[in-house]
Formats: C-alpha cells, structure tokens, sequence
C-alpha cells in the first residue's frame, strides 16, 4: 500500500497536459516518450513519471495503431514491454501467461511464475472435484454416527488402526477415531483453489526481481492492454488491486497502457485520476489526413477530396484507402450511410490482381490467422501472398497470430457471405476441418479429464465449434450448445469466451435462431451466478436431449458442490432419464450417493460409469474413495492404483492412495504418494496433513509437526491439523504444546470429542488428573 501512496502523490502536470483536451498524435508520442524519460521515483524531484496510460476512441480511430508506435519508442528507450489484447486475453491466467513469456523472450525466464502457474492449473483442474466441507460436529454430523456404527458391526477398517473395541480402550488408536477420519474425509480436497491472487503475486514478484537486477540496463516495463472494451470485462477489477499492491508492492518503474473505446468507469476509477493519463483520440484533422496521405503519394485535390468524405477522417479508414494508391478516381458525390463498406469495396476496386483482391476477402473468414491457416482459408493463393496481406493497413497482431481489424472484417464477411454463399460454406468447412484435426491431433497426448484445462485444445475446439456454426447454422447449433454446457461444468473460466464466439458466429452467419440462442447465453454468462445460469438456458425442453442431459449433468453436481443436494440427485436422475450413455453423468450421481454414504447406490453407478468409458480416471478414483469408506481397502487400493496409471498426476488420487496405505499401516508407502502429491501441488493441504500423520506413525515427529505447521500458516483454524499437531507434540514430550493446540481445536469446535480425549491424554501426563478427568 505504501508504494500505491506514493504512486498517487504524483504530480498532474502529465496528466493535464495529455487529458484536458485532443492533443496530436505526434504530441501524444512525445509525451509518452518523456515520460520514460523521467526518474520513476517521486521523491526524486518535482515532476515524476506517470504510470497509468489511457487511450481511448472509437473503432478505427488508430488506437493500436498508437500502441505499436508507443510500443516502438518504448524500446528504443530501453524498456521492457510486453502487450496482450483480445486475442490473448481470456481471464486473469491467460493474460498473465502471455504477458510473462513476453517478458522472458527480453529479460530471461520467469521460473517462478511458470512454476506458480503450473499450480494454478493443476488446481483449476481439481475445483470440479471438490467436496463440501463441513467441520466435525457440524449439524450434518449424520456421517460420523454412521462410520462408527459400520465399525461397531465389522466395518472397523474404515478406522486408522485396530478395532472399535481397541479405540475405546487405547488414547493412541482413539486418536485415530471415527470423529477424527470424517474430519479428514470432509478435507480431502486439493489444498489450491485455482486462485488468481498467487498468479497475480507470483507475477508482480518477477516484475520486482527483473527492476532490481536490470534498473541500470533497463529501467522500465511497460505493459500494453490493448482492446480494453473486451479485455477490461477480464482485467479491471485484476489492475485495480494491483495498482494498489494488492499482490505484493509493484514496483515503480512499471507503467501500465490501457486501449479501448470507452472511458473507464469513474466510480471505481476515481481513486486513481491524479496518476491517470487520458489520452483521447479522435478522427483526424484534416491536416492529418492530408499529410498521411501525401506521405502515402496521393496528392491530386480530387482524390485527396475523396478520401476524406468516403472515410470521415476516421485512421483506419484514410490509411486503407490510401494504401491502395488509389491514381485518379472519380470524386464520390453521395457518401451512403455504410461509410466502411464503401470504403472496402473502393479499397478491393483499388487491387489490380484479381486474386490478391480474392485473397483479401477469403482470409478474412478466420478468427485469427497464421501461415497454416491462411493456407488452409486461402489454398490456391501464391507463397509470396502471406507476406503481402501481412501489410496491409488492416491487418495487426503479434505473437502466432494475426487478424483483420474488426471494422474491415465484418464488411469482407458480409461480402463473402451474400455474393457467394457456396465458397463461404466451403471455406469455413474446410476451415472447421483444420481445427477438428488439430483437436485431435492435440487429445492424443492428453488424458480427458486435463483436455478443458489444455488452452491449445480449447482453442481448437472453440474454432472448429465458431466455422461449424458459420457454414451451417442450423447443423451445427446442438453441438454447439453440448459444448456450450461442457464448458460451463468442466472450464467455467473459458464460459464468458465461449458465449462471446457464439456472438460472433451469430453476428457472422446473420442466422436468427443462433442470434436467439447467442444472446440468451451471452446474457446468461454475464450474470451473477453465470455457469448455473447458462446451464438453466440449456436445459430448455426444445433442445436435443444430448444437450439437456449436459447441461443436468453439470447444474446437478455445481448444486452438490454448493450443498444443494436434493436439487444436485434431481437433476443428475433426470440426465440419466433424458440421455442414457453419458458416463460422467453416472459418476457424478455415484459421488453424490457415496458423500451420503448410500455406497451400495454409488458402487453401481460408478461401476456403470466405468463400463460405458474404462478410461474414466475420475471415476475410478472416486470408486476407490467410495470402497475405501466402505471399509474395502483392497478394492479401495486397486482402483486408486489403477486410476493413477491412466493419469499419474491426479495429485488427488495420490493423496487418496496415500491416505489408505497410511489406514492399512503401510506410512512409509503413505509418505511417497503424498510427497508426489505434494510435488505436483505443494499447497494441498489435506496431502500435507496426511504426511503429517504418517511422519507421526513412524516415530518421525519432528517432521510432523513441520508439516502440521505449514499448514497452519495458511490456515490456522484447520482443526485437523491442529489435532494432529496437538498430538504429535504429547508424543514428543511437550505436553503443555499439545494442550494449546488442542484447546485452540475444541475453541473452534466445541463438540470435537477425539480432542477432548487427547488432551486428557496430555493432562494426565504432565498430572494435571483433575482436568484429564474432566476432559475424559
């Protein structure tokens, strides 16, 4: 926070300058550049640099046109940059990824971010499988009693250690009771939360380390965010908290760029208007247009007069028109209300090749473009072509991708689409076919429970889903919207874009039926509970019944994510009814029935689920869990083994295998899957108590109560590690440790009544009788 004082006691002579009123472009770069010619550091001297840029304007108006110009005098300067914009940004980790790699190809490898983002992922792909938790005595303490009363009647290995009839008679076995192994159950979840804010640290922490080590060499970053109108509904909030250090002190040599064609939202952008740059853009002068145009070599009066009508002054517009070298044209009398349609077709007219103007208008059918997929848009073009469009005025990007400018491309999609239907159908099947290939080509090396996490492989999909749709709407539409509720079940941070490409293909495609169902899932994923109500959009009766039973399946196990279990077994019986084939449906159901220790119920629908896919790792697994609270740990440990051989890094199957070998006295097998688990999530919690405990079986306690300490730094009202903790210090002889976390357990919940035992175990010890008898 200190640094975010300091950055707002900056002073407004910047600002004033660049906000007050439409400066030139030329001034505009001028001013940017003095700026990373200032000394970063307020207490230097009267006028510090300003580290907040806002340009802003309309579609066209030369926004990114700026931002490369600001970008090149940046790194003549010295500085580091990097830039993202739509195409990169699809939410805080794809926006950071892309921003870091940048950064690595100037300054050398960011290793921690990459290792903070590997830990974001594997947790992101655990969210789905996550379990509500309840404390132990918690109102729903059903499951408690109905452990204790398997145990009573011949169930006892579901207890770590001998028999019911050995826990009542021994404090070291009633340390591993009933009370105590629902606890754990209710924690085995993955310890990470696919939490942004450690990304978002990870990421200010290298942008710290790279000032440090480079200040003399280079002394700025500077990060450009283009497209702001789109990228913003993902970054605002993000750029807010980090401007104010949320994530860690960001240092003062980083300057932020925003582009987008709205100004940002004064009530929650107040705060930061001293530190502010607002940087207006507006259509051309006329001068401006006529110098670009001479500088272009069109200076007959009759031309130049043209122009500027057909384009309105608008950049983007006088820089393709004048690209084209237009000669001698007949002034236009009557500019038409489509001022950029004319502007386009005048643009092609302009072309003498036929097959460059061909060309032009095929390549704009993609997304986005590279060489593979301009091939595949444009097949017959000539090698030298590429390079050719890659200079046309319309055409920007970075990275591996470029695309047209979305004013110039709705107009050369509009074209192809109403002048010729059968090449535009062609096109985008032949274009869909690409990425169906590159989709499969891309799940051969991945395991189907990580594809929605692969961002190559949601790229694909997303492509392949947007040209099906565009070369035949009403084909395309079911599965379409079958993806549309996979995605909001299985990759709930991908939902907003997914709802933005049905959006485009409807606007694309001019078809009313997908419009109809692009706006409803638009508004749906923009709302305040977006993956429930995306899923209720889908479950509507006129839809095929494949996309009903998706969108059932996913609402029935969100609403047993968040404790609304009669609503999650209705929906998930009622995809079973409406589809029958789907296997996660049924393992969903199975998990469901197992959390209520209905095991008989869940045994045959997991069991149902495995043999409609084999392959099912998530399924397997949550069998194991099932068996094993079933007290059938052999069948428990042949289906954790068996779903880490399809995917050995399911951290959670490692975790869960390794808590079985700790129950079936085997720590030392314990401590190596937790310790792998542990290596593929180092903030897994539950794992880490579990290893705890298994350093307290085998008499390692100091290692114990480190990892019981670790986990307490996080969260020091894990009552299982504090029991856990409590009891490894009794057993290491410091009785009076173990009273205080005990205590501090049975603060948090009162009706804990293995901590009750234990610390009497530990009164007793240090002959405090009076209190051991009161707390037995």
């Amino acid at each position: 926070m200190a640094q975010a004082k300091r950055r707002l006691s900056r002073a407004e002579a910047v600002r004033q300058r660049a906000g007050a009123q439409f400066i030139g472009r030329r001034a505009q770069l001028a001013l940017f550049v003095e700026n990373l010619g200032k000394d970063p550091d307020p207490d230097a001297g009267p006028d510090p640099a300003d580290f907040l840029f806002h340009v802003r304007g309309v579609g066209g108006v030369g926004k990114s046109t700026l931002l490369a110009q600001w970008r090149e005098a940046a790194h003549r300067a010295g500085a580091l940059t990097a830039l993202v914009d739509d195409t990169d940004v699809h939410g805080v980790e794809t926006t950071l990824t892309a921003l870091a790699r940048q950064l690595a190809e100037q300054a050398g490898p960011l290793r921690e971010f990459d290792k903070a983002v590997e830990q974001y992922r594997r947790a992101l792909q655990a969210s789905a499988e996550r379990v509500p938790e309840q404390s132990p005595g918690a109102e729903a303490a059903s499951l408690p009693a109905r452990l204790v009363t398997q145990a009573a009647f011949g169930a006892a290995s579901v207890l770590p250690g001998a028999g019911v009839v050995a826990a009542i008679a021994s404090p070291e076995t009633v340390a591993q009771g009933a009370d105590r192994l629902v606890a754990g159950v209710r924690q085995r979840r993955r310890g990470g939360d696919g939490d942004e804010s450690a990304l978002s640290r990870a990421f200010v922490a290298e942008l710290g380390r790279i000032c440090e080590r480079d200040r003399a060499r280079r002394p700025w970053i500077v990060l450009f965010l283009d497209t702001w109108e789109v990228t913003g509904r993902y970054l605002d909030g993000w750029l807010r908290e980090t401007i104010d250090d949320a994530f860690g002190a960001l240092p003062l040599e980083v300057v932020f760029v925003l582009a987008g064609r709205d100004e940002l939202a004064e009530r929650e952008w107040a705060p930061w208007r001293p530190v502010l740059v607002d940087v207006p853009l507006e259509v051309f002068t006329e001068q401006e247009a006529r110098d670009l145009l001479a500088a272009r070599g069109v200076i007959d009066p009759g031309v130049v007069d043209a122009v500027l009508r057909m384009s309105m002054r608008l950049p983007l517009l006088v820089a393709l028109l004048a690209h084209a070298d237009p000669g001698a044209v007949d002034v236009v009398a009557d500019v038409g209300a489509d001022v950029v349609d004319q502007a386009v077709v005048r643009f092609l007219q302009w072309i003498a090749e036929p097959e460059r103007r061909e060309t032009v208008v095929a390549a704009a059918l993609p997304l986005q473009l590279n060489q593979d997929l301009f091939a595949c848009a444009v097949p017959d073009a000539e090698p030298a072509t590429w390079e050719w469009l890659l200079g046309q005025p319309f055409v920007a990007g970075h990275g591996d991708f470029r695309q047209y400018h979305a004013v110039v491309r709705t107009s050369m999609l509009r074209r192809r689409r109403t002048q010729s239907p059968r090449l535009w159908t062609a096109a985008h099947s032949r274009l869909a076919e690409y990425h169906a290939a590159a989709r499969t080509s891309a799940e051969q090396h991945l395991q189907v429970s990580r594809r929605t996490a692969d961002p190559r492989w949601r790229r694909h999909l997303l492509n392949e889903t947007y040209h099906r749709l565009c070369a035949d709407p009403l084909a395309g539409l079911p599965a379409a919207l079958e993806h549309t509720a996979r995605t909001a079940g299985e990759a709930p941070d991908a939902l907003a874009v997914w709802a933005e490409m049905l959006h485009q293909a409807a606007q694309d495609s001019a078809d009313a039926d997908l419009t109809r169902w692009a706006d409803l899932i638009k508004s749906a994923a923009a709302g305040e509970q977006p993956v429930l109500e995306t899923l209720g959009v889908l479950t509507a009766p006129v839809l095929p019944a494949r996309v009903r039973a998706w969108a059932l399946t996913h609402r029935g196990y969100q609403n047993f994510i968040e404790d609304r279990d009669d609503d999650a077994l209705a929906d998930l019986d009622l995809a079973v009814a409406t589809a029958a084939g789907l296997s996660q449906t049924l393992a969903y159901r199975g998990r469901v029935h197992s959390w209520h220790a209905r095991y008989e119920q869940a045994l045959a629908d997991l069991g149902a689920a495995l043999a409609l896919d084999p392959g099912n790792a998530w399924a397997l697994a949550r069998r194991g869990e099932t068996h094993q609270l079933a007290g059938r740990a052999e069948e428990a440990m042949l289906d954790f083994t068996a779903a880490l051989a399809l995917d050995p890094d399911d951290a959670w199957a490692l975790g869960s295998r390794g808590q079985a070998h700790r129950q079936a006295g085997r720590p030392d097998e314990a401590i190596t899957d937790l310790t792998a688990a542990l290596a593929l999530d180092p903030e897994y919690a539950w794992a880490r108590v579990q290893r705890g405990e298994a350093y307290r079986q085998t008499g390692r306690l100091e290692e114990a109560v480190a990892d019981l300490s670790a986990v307490l730094a996080v969260d020091p009202e894990d009552i299982w590690a504090l029991g856990s903790r409590g009891q490894a210090h009794r057993q290491a002889g410091r009785p009076d440790e173990a009273v205080t976390d005990l205590t501090a357990a049975l603060t948090l919940n009162p009706e804990y009544a293995w901590a009750f035992a234990e610390r009497g175990e530990a009164h007793r010890q240090t002959g405090r009788l009076e209190e051991a008898v009161a707390d037995f």
